[in-house]
């Protein structure tokens, strides 16, 4: 018996997601509103790294630092290896083959500026691939390094202490 309402449910709820194309142009309209850029994050909610970014981001130290600088959009992808396809949030999966994220895992993290347009992406450059490897979470010492220099290329404003406030935490969290 209970197995119907549960279903409509889930029915109801993927009806609801919004697909990539509505997040993106939320995203681009606030950030064009506020000159901020926008932190994007393609993951899934069985993907243990996934978690851990969103700790990261969700921290009450972490949030207004990111805030203040970006404005943040989440998508979905990959939902189906969970069993749960229809947490997926539509049109993603081709959105991060588009940005260049299809093939080395997930979290993967996109910064775009107001329109829209990739400054930087998590794909760290590695000596014999082209577009370099996905850091994923950043939680080994050169994922780290990466996402700093990915925050410093992208946010000239970003304060000194910012920057070691981010640094630390995700240092912290490594151990």
């Amino acid at each position: 018996m209970l197995v119907l309402p549960f279903l409509m449910c889930v029915g109801a709820y993927a009806a609801r997601r919004p697909n990539a194309d509505q997040v993106l142009a939320a995203a681009k309209s606030t950030a064009a509103e506020q000159h901020k850029n926008i932190f994007l994050v393609f993951g899934a909610s069985w993907c243990p790294p996934c978690r851990d970014m969103e700790a990261f981001m969700e921290d009450r130290k972490i949030r207004p630092i990111l805030e203040k600088y970006f404005v943040i959009a989440s998508l979905s992808v990959l939902e189906e290896r969970g069993k749960h396809p229809e947490l997926d949030s539509p049109g993603a999966e081709k959105l991060l083959k588009e940005f260049g994220g299809e093939s080395d895992g997930i979290p993967f993290i996109v910064f775009l500026d107001e329109k829209g347009q990739p400054l930087i992406d998590s794909n760290r450059p590695s000596k014999g691939k082209q577009k370099g490897e996905n850091i994923g979470y950043p939680a080994a010492p050169e994922e780290i390094d990466w996402f700093m220099q990915m925050l410093r290329k992208t946010l000239p404003s970003l304060t000194e202490s910012d920057a070691r406030a981010i640094e630390a935490w995700l240092r912290r969290a490594s151990r």
